[in-house]
């Protein structure tokens, strides 16, 4: 259970709530992250704007599987239970591979995964564990597989942004819907 309660729906602040709503109507459910970091109005906005424009950037040379797979691959190695099960569901979904979640999460090495999201998982784990060792040699190998500067700069605030969810939801002890956890796995009941 959550350390911290969750606000009632009924009562966010209307533009919360609207957002809210507009999720719950495209995934049948309320992922728990909204509620949970709804209780501060004013950081739920930042939270959410600049995972907006991190996640639903158009124009990028990462996919919205690779975002995915970012955020799967280094929230296990920062032990976050939340960010796993929830964004490796997503990942599942848009790779269309039921396996592919629990791989990166254990070992992306030997993932099925192409040699391109290898060497960007590559370059995520070090921004994740050992930023301040990041040097030309990093940026020379995303190159190698066709990634930008531009590209880099995606893999990394992607990276270092959900350092901080990772660790707010740990703290708090957030926990993944029920939902998530067949999200990808089993045909969708229509």
């Amino acid at each position: 259970m959550s350390r911290y309660p969750n606000p009632e729906l009924k009562d966010l602040p209307d533009d919360i709530r609207a957002k809210v709503l507009e999720v719950q109507d495209k995934a049948g459910f309320v992922p728990t992250v909204f509620l949970a970091l709804a209780r501060r109005p004013a950081e739920w906005r930042a939270f959410f704007a600049y995972h907006d424009a991190l996640m639903l950037k158009e124009n990028s040379g990462l996919s919205k599987g690779d975002r995915e797979m970012i955020v799967t691959t280094t929230s296990a190695a920062n032990k976050c239970l939340y960010c796993v099960v929830a964004h490796g569901a997503i990942l599942r979904i848009y790779e269309k591979k039921p396996l592919v979640a629990d791989q990166v999460a254990v070992n992306y090495r030997n993932a099925d995964i192409t040699p391109r999201q290898k060497a960007m998982l590559d370059f995520a784990m070090k921004v994740c564990l050992q930023s301040n060792e990041i040097g030309d040699a990093d940026f020379t190998a995303l190159q190698a597989h066709g990634f930008s500067d531009e590209d880099a700069w995606d893999i990394a605030a992607i990276t270092a942004f959900f350092g901080l969810s990772n660790r707010m939801a740990s703290f708090s002890n957030m926990l993944p819907n029920p939902e998530f956890y067949l999200m990808g796995r089993t045909p969708k009941v229509k």
